[in-house]
């Protein structure tokens, strides 16, 4: 009996201490990271100050290359003057606050990586999803890799409206839906056949059920295939039913071949109507559909959605295409958008 408890006690003991140990080494990491990167940025700051006047800035390269190699004797590494330039470049961009509060969560080369980005909205993007995803430096760089801006509804929307919803998801970490969908998701994993039917696809997708999942993007679970809708003796089925974690939310997806029609929008409608009355929680949100169509019309969304929150429609693709093929994708979209808000 002796010996049981002097094990339960070390037993409990050890994990109290451990996890007292584990909490501290996490706290000093994080405490770490920001004190190492606003000295970074202070670096920064202060060779942008004093590099300032046009006298001076004209032997800029010349005045770092030789600051490299004196901190490099004083301090070690860390000091190149490639390292150098970054921070000057960093601290030109972001300013004192912003940094103070975001190497809470984000490391120096995530700093680096997003620096590289030129476009505002874009930046702050990808800044934002970092945090509230946690997404390490490697996940950061596959997501610029695969060019989710590009993909995502948000970078459809007016530079202003984009920029406001970001910084409510900085503010308060609220999701906004333009955020979790994209308008094009990549489907090249599926190896379909170049002649494949809606049921081929179903069927395919629920044998790669992961890899759809990511695809989709975090926060997905799956609920449920061909779900059953029975109206006024009628039964509809639903292709795919997916929670939304974040956003709090049932997802509808309903797969088709070809273009989008406007009979789509209606059908999305009705089945939305009947998840709303008899499946959704009464802590959830309204559910949203996905309509998931196998080629682009773009102005023909555009026009009959307007100001429409819970039904999205976006291409699959089932090969990769080159990236310049999502960049004029989403140049179209924008150059649409802002032709429609005109006239409207």
């Amino acid at each position: 009996m002796k010996n049981k408890l002097v094990s339960i006690a070390t037993d409990r003991l050890l994990d109290g201490v451990s996890n007292l140990i584990t909490v501290a080494r996490q706290k000093v990491a994080i405490s770490l990271n920001a004190e190492l990167t606003l000295l970074y940025w202070s670096i920064g700051d202060f060779i942008n100050k004093e590099l300032r006047s046009e006298e001076i800035s004209t032997y800029g390269k010349q005045i770092l290359a030789t600051l490299s190699q004196e901190l490099t004797k004083s301090f070690g590494k860390g000091y190149s003057y490639t390292a150098l330039t970054r921070m000057s470049k960093i601290a030109a961009i972001i300013d004192r606050e912003n940094v103070a509060t975001l190497s809470q969560h984000l490391s120096w080369s995530h700093f680096i990586e997003l620096s590289g980005i030129d476009n505002e909205t874009k930046r702050l993007f990808y800044t934002q999803m970092c945090v509230a995803e946690k997404w390490s430096i490697r996940d950061l760089r596959k997501q610029c890799d695969g060019m989710l801006y590009e993909r995502t509804a948000i970078s459809q929307r007016p530079e202003e409206i984009a920029n406001d919803a970001l910084r409510t998801l900085g503010s308060n970490g609220e999701l906004n839906p333009d955020l979790v969908f994209k308008n094009t998701y990549i489907l090249d994993f599926l190896n379909l056949k170049a002649s494949f039917s809606e049921k081929d696809l179903e069927n395919t997708i629920i044998n790669e059920l992961e890899k759809f999942i990511l695809e989709l993007g975090q926060g997905f679970a799956f609920l449920e295939r061909q779900k059953r809708l029975s109206i006024d003796t009628v039964d509809y089925y639903l292709d795919l039913l997916f929670y939304h974690r974040k956003l709090n939310r049932l997802v509808a997806i309903d797969l088709k071949l070809g273009k989008f029609k406007p009979a789509y929008k209606a059908q999305m409608e009705l089945y939305l109507k009947y998840l709303q009355k008899h499946d959704q929680q009464p802590h959830e949100k309204s559910p949203i559909g996905l309509l998931l169509c196998s080629e682009g019309n773009t102005e023909h969304i555009e026009l009959l959605l307007l100001g429409e929150k819970n039904i999205k429609v976006a291409q699959y693709l089932t090969e990769l295409p080159e990236k310049q093929w999502f960049i004029d994708k989403l140049h179209r979209a924008i150059a649409i958008a802002k032709e429609n808000q005109e006239k409207y």
